[in-house]
């Protein structure tokens, strides 16, 4: 029988990485330069093993093809198969990323005969002064972006949001977008690993040569309409689900739990996703079966078991994640 599952995390180095994983998070045994956790994957390089139970060892793909509806949903796992079709990233960003986009699911299959890439951020923690870069501060065409980047003034367009922890971006593919120093956030995406890189403030790496850019790519996959409003926007009602973003790709919900929750889970054809934010909890299951879960961590819980109890042992803050609706073919 299936059971909540947890994972190993596949920690990332990044040029820009930072301690916050360990600091704030509390995981164990980080790296220096760890940019990202990758929390939960389906990317073909990297799966993520089992952690916990008699499955650990086990890849989520291996999982997928054993269990297929039991652990993603039905129709889940008619439409992705055993590719599991989300992914989870803790990212610590302790210097700015680089301008970047990603291409929407029709220009990644045509080149990369992959899916695209639609995320979100959730701010979990940002250092004073904090900011990102999400989309365009006005409309502008390509032939206007391609002189900015050659005049090195690409900036100068994108839209600034100052951030603070508990602050949500919803990035579709298409969008310009860029992280910038001192902010750890959640990320949740399409599982794809495609990135073109449009401008990287002219660093070089760790032998001395400057990143690849990725312009020629790029301009056939930005978004140019500028938008009066990037950030979402959310209630934070106690005890319950507060709904964040609701796409065709993934639904994100807020949780802070402070008593116990009780979730039914029967009208749900998908597995859901914890992403513990801050706190820790204990996760009930199968009437007398259950799970400690704490800040840093991520779960898995199957699509077979429909129904949780959520205890919170103190002031806890969790991320909900899954797929309600399955795009159109």
């Amino acid at each position: 029988m299936l059971y909540p599952l947890k994972f190993v995390p596949q920690y990332k180095y990044r040029l820009w990485g930072g301690n916050k994983l360990s600091s704030i998070l509390h995981k164990s045994e980080v790296p220096e330069k760890t940019g990202e956790s990758w929390e939960l994957s389906g990317v073909a390089d990297s799966l993520s093993i089992v952690a916990n139970g008699f499955l650990e060892g086990n890849s989520i793909q291996e999982l997928a093809e054993v269990y297929m509806g039991d652990l993603m949903g039905d129709s889940v796992y008619e439409q992705f198969g055993a590719e599991f079709p989300l992914l989870i990233k803790l990212i610590d960003a302790n210097a700015v990323l680089s301008i970047q986009v990603h291409p929407n699911d029709e220009l990644a299959a045509k080149r990369h005969n992959a899916y695209g890439k639609t995320e979100m951020w959730y701010v979990i923690q940002a250092d004073e002064g904090s900011e990102l870069f999400t989309g365009f501060n006005r409309d502008i065409n390509k032939e206007a972006l391609l002189d900015h980047i050659e005049q090195n003034t690409l900036e100068s367009v994108l839209n600034r949001e100052s951030v603070q922890s508990g602050d949500c971006f919803f990035i579709p593919a298409g969008r310009v977008h860029a992280t910038g120093a001192g902010i750890l956030f959640a990320e949740i995406q399409q599982t794809s690993d495609i990135t073109y890189r449009l401008f990287d403030w002219n660093r070089v790496d760790s032998d001395g040569k400057p990143r690849d850019l990725h312009t020629d790519l790029a301009i056939d996959a930005i978004d140019y309409k500028h938008y009066p409003n990037y950030r979402t926007k959310y209630p934070k009602t106690e005890n319950q689900s507060n709904l964040m973003v609701d796409s065709r790709y993934f639904t994100s919900q807020y949780i802070s739990a402070k008593q116990l929750i009780e979730k039914d889970y029967s009208e749900l054809d998908s597995f859901i996703i914890y992403i513990c934010l801050k706190g820790a909890c204990k996760i009930e299951y199968n009437e007398s079966a259950s799970i400690d879960f704490r800040i840093g961590e991520t779960i898995l819980i199957p699509a077979s078991i429909k129904n949780i109890r959520i205890l919170p042992s103190e002031s806890t803050e969790l991320l909900e994640v899954f797929i309600k609706s399955m795009p159109s073919e």
